[in-house]
């Protein structure tokens, strides 16, 4: 290409325009022949929700519909909500995580199936979280725990209380990750580091070596 075409080209596309960003894509319309539970059903399927999701979802608006004596979403709001939330704290007990799950199908079913966004909910009543006290068994109740299992599930229940291993932890174990002279196990493809080790319990030694002597896999 000649200079004096190449600098034109050049300067053309310099100046011209930028196209306009594409518009942003619209919520998906639901069939409004539908009635409206099958409504927010397609609508969640269109977004590929679980099975699991969809029926807790649909039980939820059912559930808000009913409690609002059966009128439409369309004809209410955030009163409506707002007074639903704090029936489910005050009247059913619920705890805060099925409140919240409620809270979170109402606000999908305007959102995307109603088509409008909720006004301000303000101050609801909130679900009480209770307050989770661990339980910590004592050396006596762990041997009294492990003497009731057998075999296999005994030797992987000593080596999860010896090491400290999640449960997954300890059923993917092999033979090759304990180390009989250290008296560790060694789970760094779990923790993405090397050279990290758990301190086995002694009495665990014996029945894995067992295990290993007799051909048998941890898990």
């Amino acid at each position: 290409m000649l200079p004096f075409v190449q600098d034109s080209c050049l300067a053309y596309y310099m100046s011209a325009p930028l196209p306009e960003p594409a518009p942003p894509l619209g919520r998906f319309i639901p069939n409004p022949k539908l009635k409206f539970l099958d409504q927010c059903r397609e609508v969640m399927g269109f977004k590929r929700f679980s099975p699991r999701t969809v029926e807790a979802y649909l039980h939820w608006i059912r559930r808000f519909i009913l409690w609002s004596g059966k009128r439409h979403p369309k004809e209410m709001g955030a009163v409506e909500v707002n007074g639903f939330l704090g029936h489910l704290a005050l009247k059913e007990r619920v705890a805060a995580s099925t409140q919240n799950q409620a809270l979170n199908a109402v606000v999908f079913m305007y959102r995307q199936v109603v088509g409008r966004e909720l006004a301000d909910l303000g101050e609801f009543e909130r679900a009480q979280r209770p307050e989770r006290i661990p339980v910590v068994l004592s050396r006596e109740e762990v041997r009294a725990l492990l003497a009731k299992l057998e075999g296999t599930q005994q030797l992987i229940g000593r080596f999860l209380y010896g090491t400290g291993l999640r449960l997954l932890e300890g059923l993917r174990l092999r033979v090759k990750d304990v180390g009989f002279c250290t008296q560790s196990s060694h789970r760094a493809r779990w923790e993405g580091r090397q050279g990290s080790g758990d301190n086995v319990a002694g009495e665990f030694e014996g029945s894995a070596a067992g295990a290993v002597a007799s051909g048998a896999r941890i898990a």
